[in-house]
């Protein structure tokens, strides 16, 4: 599956709303392929004291629901449907909840996808596994 058909299936949740007076969600939407071949999407959750999350975290608890975990492809879009690179949070938690995650591609930008590997460097397992 390419990623075209990814970010239409991300397009297709992406749907901004007031909750509540201190929540929004959906202005952020992402889109998982899994090594199964099955597509997992959600949206983002914004409240005003910081405890919401992601659209990637969204989709990978729809993933791990579903009884999945392995990522091989991430894409997330912005309200006006262009291509976002996950966060910080975001990259370390896909690459922490499969073993083979890290070499999840994720597309960071119109044409440009990496590994996720490429967006975490200076991987701290590799520092703790060195120590054995």
């Amino acid at each position: 599956m390419d990623f075209d058909i990814l970010i239409e299936k991300a397009k297709s949740v992406l749907n901004y709303r007031k909750l509540s007076e201190s929540a929004d969600a959906g202005s952020v939407a992402a889109a998982i392929l899994t090594d199964r071949g099955n597509v997992y999407v959600g949206v983002c959750i914004d409240t005003a004291c910081g405890m919401g999350f992601c659209a990637e975290h969204s989709a990978a608890a729809a993933m791990i629901t579903a009884g999945e975990n392995t990522v091989k492809k991430l894409v997330a879009i912005n309200h006006e449907g262009r291509i976002m690179p996950p966060c910080g949070r975001c990259r370390e938690f896909i690459s922490q909840i499969g073993e083979n995650n890290l070499d999840a591609e994720v597309l960071v930008k119109e044409g440009t996808a990496v590994k996720l590997s490429e967006l975490l460097p200076y991987d701290w397992r590799e520092e703790t596994k060195n120590r054995d």
